[in-house]
C-alpha cells in the first residue's frame, strides 16, 4: 500500500480530532473517560484554528483509497521572544522568534513501521524552510523518539509544571 501527503483542509477535522484522541490514548495520557470530550474540544478548536492559520495538517492518504486518512502530522506557528541560536556551523546569531510546535504526528496502528511518519515529517521540514520557522519543538512519545533524533531532532532541557493551575 502507498500513500501521498497532502494538506488538511476543515473537512478533515473530525479525522484530525480521532488522531489526536488515538495517540493521547496510545500513550496513556487520556483515558476512554475523557475521549468524546477530548474529541469534540479539538473539533471545536479546529474549526477556527485552521481556516485562521494557527493550525496547520499534512495527512497520508492511501493511494488505492483517497478517502482513507491512515496518518497525520500539524503544526502551531507560534511567536516567541527573539532567543540565541546555535546555527549548524557552531556559531551563535539572534532568532526573530519564529516558532512552531509539531503535535499530532499519529499513523493508525495497522500502517506503522511503513515510513509514513517520516514522509509526514519531512512534509513538515519543507514547509518548516519555506516559512523561515527558526525553531522546531515537539513532545515525543517513546516510540517517536527514533525518527525525530534521526531527522535532526535533539533532547533539550525543558520541563513542565505539574502541579495545580
Amino acid at each position: 500500500m502507498t500513500t501521498h501527503i497532502r494538506r488538511a483542509t476543515p473537512a478533515d477535522i473530525p479525522i484530525i480530532a480521532h488522531h489526536r484522541v488515538s495517540m493521547f490514548l496510545d500513550m496513556g495520557s487520556a483515558t476512554p473517560a475523557v475521549a468524546g470530550r477530548l474529541t469534540a474540544a479539538s473539533e471545536e478548536y479546529l474549526r477556527d484554528a485552521i481556516p485562521g492559520g494557527r493550525y496547520l495538517g499534512w495527512l497520508a492518504v492511501a493511494d488505492d483509497n483517497p478517502s482513507r486518512v491512515v496518518a497525520g502530522a500539524g503544526v502551531q506557528p507560534r511567536p516567541v521572544l527573539p532567543f540565541p541560536r546555535k546555527r549548524p556551523d557552531g556559531s551563535t546569531d539572534v532568532a526573530d522568534g519564529r516558532q512552531a510546535i509539531v503535535l499530532n504526528v499519529y499513523t493508525e496502528p495497522e500502517y506503522r513501521r511503513r515510513g509514513i511518519a517520516r514522509q509526514l515529517m519531512e512534509a513538515v521540514l519543507v514547509w518548516a524552510s519555506a516559512e523561515r520557522i527558526e525553531s522546531l519543538v515537539l513532545h515525543a512519545a517513546p516510540d517517536g523518539r527514533p525518527l525525530y533524533e534521526q531527522l535532526g531532532f535533539a533532547p533539550t532541557n525543558e520541563m513542565r509544571y505539574m502541579g495545580q493551575l
